[in-house]
């Protein structure tokens, strides 16, 4: 793949970023204007020039993702500029690194900025090609993959998982404990569905953010080792019992690990080529993969945590996490490196219901699909909608309720990765938001509410009132 050499210059018309094809009816009127305007030409030259001069006005296509000052879609550049200024008073206090924040409204862009140091130590500056830990913001990209082979007919979210991934089949669920401490288990109700994997209501978890005896065996099993393939993976999974019932409570967990094994059964392809060849390659996702190589190293972002005095301290989050190496392990669920620009193109790419500068990856009505509510009737608790106005629907969380959400439009979907990442899309406003930060831990500013709240404030022309 192609580096992107600079993502300033791509933004102001590099031609990395192609135009947008015109449509089939609009070479046509362009056609017949210039056909009239011959035939006026063989009788009488001063039309010719008028003529000429209204077909010289006909607008070339929109280039997708140009830089556009934010008046021209209706917002205000002052206002905008608070998200920028509260990024840098998060550097200014200590609280972050660096980061960088990129936004569109109307498929242009309206901000593209970036603050602070990639390696504080280094002094390194934050700039907008940096590369960063995307973490879980991986899952969406794993959850359109699946969704392509869904449109190739290749399964439907009803089926059972164990019908592709045998290594799941007749798996039990956790109901308690002996009195010497082992698990006592029953049968699931129904096997586990495709539909469930995507949704998180599976019956799986994470082994690392709860604490049961299914947790200590998925870290005692070592699931997430970087060194093994992905089948290998599934395969200790299936031998650990489910924590809950399939489609009875929704948790956190490896299930689009899960989903990147999948597609690699479905397809035939290794998961890393399937993305590069489906995803990647087509959008110009040109420094996303699943490790940084060398000659990008000098643009990777130094992770952080907070000390006990809130000091920033480089370190890793996980053990044996290393992303200058190309592991064995290719995680659908939180593998992956990329940059804002990146992350941009695939995110709008959903927000144009599939397209992105002629490549069509999905369809309209797949992404629809992807972001309506996928949980199971009478669900409660996290992602129910109860209390939180937020439900989740094909590996995205979704705004239902703006106002128990505390947020602005119905419809709106989102993820985020463990190392400060965030992003939302936002049909009613045609809006898309990525922030990009390298930190974890007690300490860490609420960057993804502050930077919603003064987005959403510059925007003065809205179009959900």
């Amino acid at each position: 793949m192609k580096t992107i050499v600079s993502a300033l210059s791509e933004l102001t018309g590099d031609p990395l970023v192609k135009y947008s094809m015109p449509n089939s009816a609009n070479w046509m009127r362009t056609a017949n204007l210039l056909a009239v305007a011959a035939l006026i030409a063989a009788c009488s030259p001063a039309p010719v020039q008028q003529e000429s001069a209204a077909v010289s006005t006909v607008a070339a296509p929109a280039q997708a993702l140009e830089r556009v000052a934010p008046e021209a879609v209706g917002m205000d550049s002052d206002r905008l500029d608070r998200v920028t200024q509260a990024m840098q008073a998060f550097v200014d206090e200590g609280k972050l690194s660096g980061a960088v924040t990129m936004a569109s409204r109307d498929n242009q862009i309206v901000h593209f900025e970036s603050v602070g140091y990639r390696d504080i130590e280094a002094q390194a500056p934050m700039t907008p090609d940096t590369l960063f830990r995307i973490y879980s913001m991986t899952k969406p990209v794993t959850g359109a993959a699946l969704m392509i082979l869904y449109e190739e007919g290749k399964f439907k979210l009803s089926d059972p998982v164990e019908n592709y991934l045998p290594e799941l089949k007749d798996l039990q669920v956790f109901t308690g404990t002996d009195e010497d401490g082992n698990m006592i288990t029953e049968a699931t109700g129904h096997p586990m569905t495709i539909r469930e994997l995507m949704n998180h209501t599976g019956g799986l978890s994470y082994g690392i953010f709860a604490q049961s005896p299914v947790d200590t065996a998925y870290v005692e099993a070592g699931l997430l080792d970087p060194n093994m393939t992905n089948a290998e993976f599934v395969a200790k999974l299936g031998q650990i019992p489910l924590k809950h019932q399939p489609g009875s409570r929704w948790e956190y967990s490896v299930s689009v690990d899960v989903q990147g094994y999948l597609v690699e059964v479905l397809s035939g392809q290794r998961f890393g080529e399937f993305l590069d060849e489906r995803i990647f390659q087509p959008l110009g996702m040109s420094d996303t993969d699943f490790h940084v190589p060398e000659e990008k190293l000098n643009r990777f972002a130094q992770m952080y945590v907070y000390g006990p005095e809130g000091a920033l301290i480089p370190s890793e989050m996980f053990d044996g996490a290393d992303f200058t190496v190309d592991m064995t392990f290719e995680s659908g669920g939180g593998g992956l490196v990329s940059t804002a620009n990146d992350y941009m193109r695939f995110s709008q790419m959903l927000l144009n219901g599939g397209e992105l500068d002629g490549e069509r990856i999905l369809a309209p009505l797949t992404i629809e699909l992807m972001r309506r509510d996928q949980t199971p009737t009478g669900l409660t608790g996290p992602m129910s909608g109860a209390g939180n106005g937020t439900v989740f629907g094909l590996d995205f969380a979704v705004i239902q309720d703006p106002v128990e959400a505390e947020s602005y439009s119905t419809g709106e979907y989102y993820w985020g990765g463990a190392a400060g990442t965030w992003f939302w899309i936002d049909p009613v406003e045609d809006v898309v938001f990525v922030g990009m930060i390298q930190q974890a831990g007690q300490g860490l500013p609420d960057v993804r509410s502050t930077s919603r709240r003064l987005f959403y404030q510059a925007i003065l022309d809205p179009k959900g009132v």
